[in-house]
């Protein structure tokens, strides 16, 4: 069995014409389990995530909290062996990190005591103001081309496997200003598929993603702007609503923002058209 997509039992009702009709197979659903991240040995935070690029999940996160900026500041990054099931086999769902002794350790304002669910990314932060004084990338603006930003969700589909095996993960993609797909990662935690994009661009020594754009198959929420911001993106296009506190963070540090993206249309939040 999958451990990303595990098969279950469901019945499948069909309603025609007042007729009713069932029929009971297995079906794929999107795994949810919980990766608690440790940092030089005391738990950093939990988070609610599909298994699978769990380190690159961790960089990603701990550069969107501002704690590191480069993935050579990360020493070792390792499943912890303690971490077992009933059945005595690693759940692989606990990861310590060490950072170089250099690197400041995070702070009781960094660490996050409650599991932080598949639908929420930086509910521990309070501010623009707290979160931006952390941004070590400059955004670089692009005039969006409308050409191409309409083609990004569908281009963003072409990658989501499980999406198609389960209709329920979300995913996050870094794409050129034409187009052009670099890397796509899903997980049912939104915020989740960003750090696994983040992450990947800061070990592949990508970042900051300058005219680069950061797609997501979801709304555009304040936490995934600042993760944009924080890593430098050019823009961020999604495929649904924007929320008043995301425009006003990407109008603020001059990252386009498109909501609503659909083939042959989008609404322009912020950033200018070429």
């Amino acid at each position: 069995m999958s451990r990303i997509t595990p098969s279950v039992r469901v019945t499948k009702v069909t309603v025609d014409g007042g007729r009713v009709s069932t029929d009971t197979r297995g079906d794929n659903v999107i795994a949810e389990e919980p990766l608690e991240i440790r940092v030089g040995g005391p738990t950093l935070t939990t988070t609610m995530r599909t298994p699978g690029h769990d380190i690159e999940l961790a960089h990603g996160f701990l550069h969107g909290e501002g704690l590191i900026t480069s993935a050579t500041q990360v020493t070792e990054a390792r499943y912890c062996a303690g971490a077992t099931g009933p059945d005595g086999r690693n759940t692989y769902n606990v990861l310590e990190l060490d950072l170089l002794s250099s690197v400041r350790a995070p702070g009781l304002e960094n660490i996050r005591l409650t599991t932080t669910s598949s639908a929420c990314g930086v509910c521990g932060s309070t501010s623009i103001d707290q979160i931006m004084r952390k941004s070590s990338h400059p955004i670089t603006p692009v005039a969006l081309n409308p050409e191409v930003v309409v083609t990004l969700p569908d281009r963003l589909r072409e990658h989501q496997k499980q999406f198609t095996r389960t209709g329920g993960v979300h995913a996050a993609g870094a794409f050129t200003l034409d187009g052009e797909a670099i890397v796509v990662r899903e997980d049912i935690g939104r915020h989740n598929a960003a750090d696994k994009v983040v992450g990947n661009l800061l070990m592949s020594g990508m970042l900051p993603a300058e005219e680069m754009l950061l797609v997501m198959s979801s709304r555009a929420s304040f936490e995934l702007v600042q993760k944009a911001v924080m890593a430098g993106f050019s823009g961020l296009i999604a495929v649904s609503a924007a929320s008043s506190l995301a425009v006003e963070l990407a109008r603020e540090f001059g990252l386009a923002l498109t909501g609503f993206t659909r083939p042959g249309r989008f609404n322009l939040y912020s950033g200018e058209l070429r």
